[in-house]
């Protein structure tokens, strides 16, 4: 089985290659990973002691942060390595200064395996929530290095879990981390009917994270005067078929206020959702020197500040749920937003518990879209009981961070 990885990570490697040249994220993979190995001997410091911190891309590095820093913070002694395996979350994070190295992490081959620990030698290393590289995990317990995993959540149909040849193989993955850190019991029990104790249900550090947002948030005076008194509906995160959906109620609504902040910030997405609208909208880049106040629709054509944005909002709506699942919705949940998306949040445990406790809601077409919005808008103690449903969600699940740390460090 192991010949059969390597030769599937050999293959991946010239896919990715190929795609390269059609495909741009293909292309910043293969180009942010030429010159590695000259790039990462003289980023790092060999006096020094590191701990590695590996993330999948963007989401799992927002679940990683508050470890990071609270380990910056702590144990100032330690410089910090960061890896992102896609392009997604290194070219927005190359320049976090809570890390002393960003880098793309090299393909998980057995040489590039070798040398990047041979130069790196870091003390400890953590992977966040999902990342399962074979040879990297296997030189790690072999070298005594101690490996954990942040924030991991396990599913019934993965690999580890059947027992199938790969299946069988896969799973001693698992047997080779120093401890696992959980989010839930259900991830408890499976871990326990294969075999494994090392583990502590320490949560979501994602709620560290959003705590940590809500009290440093930045202000725009801007985005205040735009709102004005209006209830303001801020839709984070959304793709085409979001778009669509908001779109029309949008052009049908009186007295609200809206801020639309695509997934995708390109200047032919955001025309395109220009002129998708019948309500006077301005682009967040063409705000100076006018008077925003007057318009009803804001759309953020820029990334990096839409957590921010949630402290102004009375509503959220969260893209991603009419494709392969929504994104973030803890953001706005700090900020005692109630919140709707579509249908594909089965897998997000926060989302099931906000829908369970009637702080989130489910849609799957315009007429429930246009129910769920209108219902909160027009019920002031409805929006008044989900909003404190989402403030309290978020306020007794801080802690993870702490819990992660004192483990690790035996403090």
């Amino acid at each position: 089985m192991t010949f059969l990885y390597n030769l599937g990570i050999y293959f991946y490697a010239l896919a990715t290659c190929v795609a390269a040249l059609f495909n741009p994220k293909a292309k910043l993979f293969v180009s942010g990973r030429k010159n590695w190995k000259q790039q990462l001997k003289s980023g790092v410091d060999s006096q020094a002691d590191y701990l590695w911190f590996h993330c999948a891309s963007l989401g799992e590095f927002e679940q990683g942060r508050p470890v990071i820093e609270e380990v910056k913070k702590e144990f100032p002694q330690y410089k910090i390595a960061l890896t992102f395996f896609s392009p997604s979350g290194y070219e927005i994070r190359k320049n976090y200064d809570g890390a002393d190295l960003v880098a793309y992490l090299p393909l998980d081959t057995k040489s590039n395996v070798r040398y990047f620990l041979d130069v790196l030698q870091p003390r400890k290393a953590f992977f966040v929530k999902y990342e399962y590289w074979y040879n990297y995990i296997h030189q790690l317990k072999q070298r005594n290095i101690p490996l954990y995993i942040v924030s991991a959540i396990f599913r019934e149909n993965q690999s580890f879990f059947k027992n199938s040849l790969w299946g069988k193989w896969y799973r001693k993955m698992l047997f080779s981390f120093e401890h696992i850190f959980i989010q839930n019991e259900k991830s408890a029990e499976l871990l326990e009917k294969i075999g494994i104790a090392n583990y502590t249900i320490a949560g979501d550090t994602r709620f560290d994270r959003v705590a940590a947002i809500a009290k440093s948030a930045k202000k725009f005076e801007n985005v205040e005067k735009f709102k004005g008194d209006s209830p303001l509906i801020i839709a984070g995160s959304t793709w085409k078929p979001d778009e669509e959906l908001l779109a029309a109620f949008i052009n049908n609504s009186r007295g609200v206020k809206f801020i639309l902040a695509p997934h995708e910030v390109a200047p032919a997405n955001i025309n395109r959702i220009h002129q998708l609208l019948k309500k006077k909208a301005i682009s967040f880049s063409k705000v100076q020197n006018t008077a925003i106040e007057e318009f009803d629709v804001l759309i953020i054509d820029s990334i990096g500040i839409l957590s921010s944005l949630y402290q102004y909002g009375n509503i959220a709506y969260i893209g991603g749920g009419f494709g392969v699942g929504i994104h973030n919705i803890l953001e706005a949940a700090t900020f005692k937003l109630p919140i709707i998306f579509g249908p594909n949040y089965l897998k997000f445990k926060e989302a099931v518990d906000l829908v369970e406790e009637k702080g989130a809601f489910p849609i799957e077409d315009s007429n429930s879209l246009n129910k769920a919005l209108s219902g909160l808008l027009e019920d002031k103690n409805e929006l008044k009981k989900a909003s404190g449903i989402c403030q309290n969600y978020v306020e007794k699940n801080v802690g993870s961070t702490k819990v992660i740390i004192k483990k690790v460090f035996n403090t």
